[in-house]
C-alpha cells in the first residue's frame, strides 16, 4: 500500500524543484483509471517508446498533443446507434491518457500498427547545456588575474 509523502521539508531548502515534488507527489496517489494498457521502453540513452493498446480505434478517432512537459493522448469512438450487441466485451470506451515528459523530450513520430499506437520520443539536450572543456590559460596574464582576484577577496 502507497502512502503519501511529505515533501514540505525540501521546499524549505530547494528553489525551482516544484515541477519534481509535484510529479512525486502525483505519482503516490493512486491512478483511478489504467485505461488503455501501455508500455513504456527505453530504446537507447536518449530514445523512448510508448505503446499503446487501442483496438478498434482509427487514425481519425485518436489525437495527440505535445505542450511542455506533457504528451496528451485522446481517443474517442463515434457511437454507432443502430447497432444491437448481443454480448459487448470488448472496452472501446473514451480515454484521456496524459504522460509528463522531462525537459527537451520531444515527440519524433506516431504510428497505428496492429492495435498499438507507437509514439518515439527522443531526449534533444541544446549544445548551450552539453558539458563543455575550459581552456586553462598559463602565462604571466593568470598572475596578474590571480592577485586581482585576491585583491578583491581581501578587501
Amino acid at each position: 500500500m502507497r502512502t503519501n509523502m511529505d515533501f514540505s521539508p525540501f521546499y524549505r531548502s530547494s528553489i525551482g524543484f516544484d515541477r519534481i515534488f509535484d510529479l512525486l507527489e502525483k505519482s503516490s496517489s493512486p491512478q483511478a483509471d489504467n485505461w488503455p494498457p501501455y508500455d513504456i521502453v527505453k530504446l537507447g540513452e536518449d530514445t523512448y517508446r510508448i505503446a499503446l493498446a487501442v483496438a478498434g480505434f482509427a487514425e481519425d478517432e485518436l489525437s495527440i498533443t505535445h505542450e511542455p512537459n506533457l504528451l496528451v493522448i485522446n481517443g474517442s469512438k463515434t457511437e454507432n446507434g443502430d447497432v444491437f450487441y448481443l454480448h459487448h466485451g470488448l472496452a472501446m470506451r473514451t480515454f484521456d491518457r496524459r504522460f509528463e515528459l522531462a525537459d527537451h523530450v520531444s515527440v519524433m513520430g506516431a504510428k497505428l500498427e496492429n492495435g498499438l499506437l507507437i509514439i518515439d520520443l527522443k531526449k534533444e539536450i541544446p549544445e548551450e547545456m552539453k558539458p563543455r572543456r575550459i581552456a586553462i590559460n598559463a602565462g604571466a596574464d593568470t598572475k596578474s588575474a590571480s592577485k586581482r582576484i585576491e585583491g578583491n577577496v581581501a578587501a
